[in-house]
């Protein structure tokens, strides 16, 4: 196998394997609030919106250490075991106690930020500038084929139920747990890539690779990632994109989390509105996949910048907002176990909920995969630490939109996200026109020789 040829594999089983653990993942908190809320007559008194506010928080904080913990367990590795993590937690659903659900609450929060980091370094060493908007576009649309395959169960699974039983909960979530150690297990294909350089070539992000390091080596690695992390805190391209990156985190929360919960909370939409969130899910991952795709295609061709796919996710957000509002009561998001009788400014609709889902997974593939696109260009020495830094701003921004969706109204959650998404298009548009400057400058110091 050629070595390009064995990078694209390496690509194609990252996506797999993270399609796997976030069908699992995905689903999980796609539908965790509703099942928790069908939970809290008994001696569980949980919360879904709380849980993931603990993730995320711990995630950001985690993101410190992560590029650290992937110098010297090496990416491959921490991948496997921060899956490990993601099927426990999973698995506490099975037979749900409160205080093993915020426990696995934070050791998730961990895995999160290693797993994450490891994947934006795996996704950097198998690509070079030529092909990092492809591999990012491919990797995307497998990552969001999640959302499509659990969610079909639901919706068919759950479709005329309006309270979740015991065995109903079980089934699912046993089902998701042995679904995500697969993905965990398909980690161990991936194949290093040390010997692709040239004999004495040397490359800071393949170095992480290694498995011959010596311990002293390794911690002095460490440290090194640790204090690189620190210095790109501070330049100047990642405080703009660090705006960019704000926005994706409170969408996140909104279409992985809130979304579905307003969905499943309209008493209007009958008898269908639990296995709706389901369908939401499926629509969400369509949207996902068609964009990661799309834009992949797109990047093969340099007249397509990433600023028109970028602007393309703002206005189709900004049109779901929209729709949302006059389409979701305003308290769905809080509403109690019986649902919500209200109505916005028009008769709720099963079609334009679905309509909404989609553009909110389009949406989300388009800033996304722009985003993995120029991190991976503007830092291909730097993989790690730049990752763990976009992981670090979005998870933390996640995590306080969990928190705040606990109490603030439709209207008030809508309008944070159209504001920070304004000015987070503006400094990714900044930053986009910069690097492709730098790159013009290239080609002509490149052509001058």
């Amino acid at each position: 196998m050629s070595p390009e040829s064995k990078k694209l594999f390496n690509i194609i089983i990252l996506g797999f394997s993270f399609m796997f653990i976030f069908t699992a993942f995905q689903t999980c908190g796609n539908i965790a609030q509703t099942v928790i809320t069908n939970l809290n007559n008994t001696d569980f008194h949980g919360s879904g919106y709380t849980s993931m506010s603990i993730i995320y928080g711990v995630f950001s904080a985690s993101n410190l250490i992560s590029p650290s913990v992937v110098a010297i367990v090496g990416p491959q590795l921490s991948m496997v075991v921060s899956g490990v993590f993601y099927s426990l937690y999973i698995a506490v659903f099975i037979q749900p106690a409160t205080w093993a659900f915020y426990t696995a609450s934070v050791f998730i929060g961990i895995a999160a930020a290693v797993l994450w980091t490891a994947q934006g370094n795996c996704l950097t060493v198998n690509s070079d500038e030529n092909t990092i908007g492809r591999n990012s576009g491919v990797f995307w649309a497998l990552l969001q084929s999640s959302l499509f395959f659990g969610n079909l169960y639901i919706y068919f699974a759950w479709q005329g139920k309006t309270h979740i039983s015991e065995s109903d909960r079980r089934t699912v979530f046993i089902a998701l747990t042995v679904i995500s150690l697969v993905g965990t297990v398909l980690f161990f294909l991936i194949r290093k890539q040390e010997d692709t350089k040239a004999p004495g070539e040397e490359d800071s992000a393949n170095e992480i690779l290694g498995d011959s390091l010596s311990a002293q080596n390794k911690m002095t690695r460490a440290v090194a990632a640790f204090k690189k992390s620190i210095e790109l805190s501070f330049t100047k391209e990642i405080l703009l994109l660090s705006v960019t990156t704000a926005y994706t985190g409170l969408e996140l929360t909104f279409f992985s989390g809130v979304y579905g919960t307003c969905i499943g909370a309209v008493n209007r939409f009958g008898s269908e509105e639990k296995s709706l969130i389901g369908l939401s899910g499926i629509f969400i991952g369509v949207g996902e996949i068609l964009g990661g795709g799309l834009f992949g295609l797109l990047s093969k061709n340099s007249r397509f910048g990433r600023n028109p796919v970028v602007m393309l996710g703002i206005v189709v957000h900004f049109i779901a907002f929209y729709l949302i509002f006059f389409n979701m009561p305003n308290d769905a998001p809080i509403a109690p176990m019986e649902g919500t009788n209200a109505i916005a400014y028009m008769i709720p609709s099963k079609e334009v909920a679905i309509l909404c889902s989609f553009l909110l997974g389009l949406g989300d593939s388009c800033f996304n995969t722009q985003l993995l696109s120029i991190l991976g260009f503007l830092y291909s020495e730097d993989s790690a630490p730049a990752f763990a830094i976009f992981k670090f701003v979005q998870s933390i921004c996640a995590a306080v939109a969990f928190f705040y969706s606990n109490y603030f109204l439709l209207q008030w959650q809508l309008l944070i996200m159209v504001v920070v998404g304004f000015f987070g298009t503006i400094t990714f548009f900044t930053v986009e026109w910069e690097a492709a400057a730098a790159l013009a400058a290239r080609s002509s110091d490149y052509s001058s020789i």
